[in-house]
């Protein structure tokens, strides 16, 4: 399926929630219509707040919700196009697979023929054929998760909301789910808003990730954009791993950091301001301390399956490696990184 992201489904406008603390404060964002974006961040940031706002369990304190234009602040979540996947999936144990799927169809009164067509239908899209009469304690948690989203799909939503649904699965589950999720999303063609405070979750999914943090949106972006060109510390911190060094902006291309004046790829900064210089762990290769750009000395490694990760003391500062070689405790190396490799960020007040 081609998909065209183009059109707003969801808009907030100003969307603030106050509880004893304000938990949301003024956010703005939009929803196109077939995208998977995800809310990303720590706990306590807001991202379950503004699902459920969305979703029409929560209203908000300030501000406004459109759904396809229309001001939907007062609208029931019944009466919304939206359906909604928790991480406790909430299914009913005494109904068996089929039912627990029909559920919704049979509150409409659809007639029979109808249900045990979309059953099917739905099974077949979860990947759970002939599964119809199995009581749903003697699935597997990835099992259940898959008929919540089989009993939430069926309805035929235009978005779909789902509340950390892999939190509660193993971490082999939880990869496989992500492709899984992602497929379907495809496939079904409709919109997925997703909440994870799961970094790698959220760049293996997404088209759009919303970066969260005390009730603000820190960045909006594709997971590439979110990576490579973080716009403040937090989101540099938060998306992997990253050695975050304070630095000036010579001017255009040029930057000094750590005691050496370095080209770079950044335009648009005043002469001389105060920047942060971003160096991704990745992006950093040890060399012969004569070939490097910057020396130091290795003061811990850590071997890590894929990549040993390795801490190189320069002067006054930590920088963190990952390297496929090792450089052993005490050994004096030099570092090197290319112009690419060096993002620079407005330093905050």
């Amino acid at each position: 399926m081609e998909v065209f992201l183009n059109r707003k489904i969801i808009e907030l406008k100003n969307i603030s929630k106050d509880y004893t603390v304000r938990v949301l404060n003024k956010v703005n964002l939009y929803v196109n219509e077939n995208e998977f974006l995800t809310l990303l961040g720590p706990s306590g940031c807001g991202k379950t707040t503004t699902l459920r706002i969305i979703g029409g369990f929560e209203s908000a304190s300030e501000g406004d919700l459109f759904f396809e234009g229309e001001n939907i602040n007062h609208l029931p979540p019944h009466k919304r196009q939206i359906n909604t996947v928790f991480q406790k999936y909430a299914l009913f144990p005494h109904l068996n697979v089929f039912e627990n799927i029909a559920f919704g169809l049979r509150i409409k009164k659809v007639s029979t023929s109808i249900i045990q067509e979309e059953v099917r239908n739905m099974l077949k899209l979860v990947n759970l054929s002939g599964f119809e009469s199995r009581n749903i304690e003697s699935l597997s948690g990835g099992q259940q998760q898959r008929i919540a989203i089989a009993r939430a799909l069926i309805n035929k939503p235009k978005v779909l909301l789902l509340d950390e649904p892999l939190g509660a699965l193993d971490l082999k589950l939880r990869k496989e789910m992500q492709i899984e999720l992602k497929n379907m999303q495809r496939e079904v063609g409709i919109t997925f808003v997703y909440v994870t405070h799961d970094q790698e979750e959220a760049l293996t999914m997404s088209d759009t990730v919303v970066v969260m943090n005390n009730g603000e949106i820190q960045q909006i972006g594709s997971p590439v954009d979110i990576y490579n060109e973080p716009e403040n510390a937090f989101v540099a911190d938060f998306i992997g791993e990253s050695n975050i060094v304070d630095g000036i902006m010579n001017e255009d291309f040029l930057v000094t950091f750590l005691g050496r004046t370095f080209k770079c790829v950044d335009s648009g900064f005043s002469e001389n301001e105060p920047i942060h210089v971003v160096l991704r762990p990745e992006d950093i290769t040890i060399v012969s301390e004569s070939d490097g750009y910057l020396k130091g000395t290795v003061t811990s490694t850590i071997f890590k399956g894929v990549h040993y990760e390795m801490i190189v003391n320069i002067g006054t500062f930590d920088m963190l490696i990952q390297s496929t070689f090792h450089s052993p405790v005490g050994e004096k190396v030099g570092l090197r990184f290319s112009p690419e490799d060096i993002h620079i960020m407005t330093r905050e007040v």
